[in-house]
């Protein structure tokens, strides 16, 4: 299945491209899980589909429980609820929706090891969120974790790799050819005594080519295949994409 346009029609219009980008996350840790990462490794899609509100220490009410003088039960008390006060500053944000596969070791408790990136429009349709963007894919990096970026957006230009180098201040030898838009690259972040580096594999795409089989890293001494044309292949018979481009060319 050579890659589609999935942003202009027919597919923008019967198949909508958030629905194929959680489906193929689905298909990539399908495929990772199905033999491809080792005993001890978890490939889990994590799909967030825009602006969200996430709490991440929540407070509940805590049944407490004192005698009932009547029936000899429980009463349920409820904590005292505090409220701050009206927040003095509100900045802007923008929360633009991602898909990503998070690889976890489960040895000493679930630790995130690898993450593959889908890029979606909203990653690239200002400055704002594609450095935002990078600046992810640069945390990711900094403490070890290897990472994988899929970009087949047809619709916005922008290239998340030449961000990332550009907030790493790179020099240009790292950068990939200015208005090359599709791509996929895969980090393997090492560490040998005092030296760090990061080795960078990328790959130009193109709308009607076959996708490649990338390395994605799970450790210094340890790297998987990822084969995202078969993920690909799988998401798009799912959805049953073959079906609208027979029917657009007949």
């Amino acid at each position: 299945m050579p890659l589609l346009d999935h942003f202009h029609p027919p597919l923008s219009e019967r198949r909508p491209w958030e629905s194929f980008h959680t489906t193929w996350a689905s298909a990539l840790a399908d495929a990772l899980n199905e033999g491809v990462l080792p005993p001890g490794y978890i490939a889990l899609e994590q799909v967030h589909p825009g602006a969200a509100l996430e709490i991440d220490v929540a407070t509940f009410t805590d049944p407490a429980a004192s005698p009932s003088a009547d029936t000899g039960g429980t009463t349920t008390v409820a904590r005292t609820v505090w409220t701050p006060a009206v927040a003095p500053l509100v900045f802007p944000a923008s929360f633009p929706p991602s898909a990503t596969v998070e690889i976890l070791s489960s040895e000493g408790g679930r630790t995130l090891v690898a993450a593959i990136e889908l890029v979606s429009p909203g990653n690239k349709d200002r400055s704002t969120k594609r450095r935002l963007f990078a600046a992810k894919c640069a945390s990711h990096l900094s403490r070890g974790i290897g990472l994988v970026v899929v970009d087949v957006v047809t619709s916005r230009q922008g290239n998340l790799h030449n961000e990332l180098a550009d907030l790493l201040q790179l020099d240009a030898a790292f950068r990939m050819t200015a208005g090359q838009s599709l791509y996929a690259v895969a980090y393997r972040p090492l560490r040998a005594g005092d030296m760090e580096k990061v080795e960078t594999w990328p790959t130009v795409l193109a709308v009607g080519q076959p996708l490649p089989r990338v390395p994605l890293s799970l450790g210094a001494d340890w790297c998987v295949p990822v084969d995202l044309e078969e993920s690909y292949r799988e998401a798009c018979r799912r959805r049953r994409l073959d079906e609208i481009v027979s029917s657009a060319i007949a």
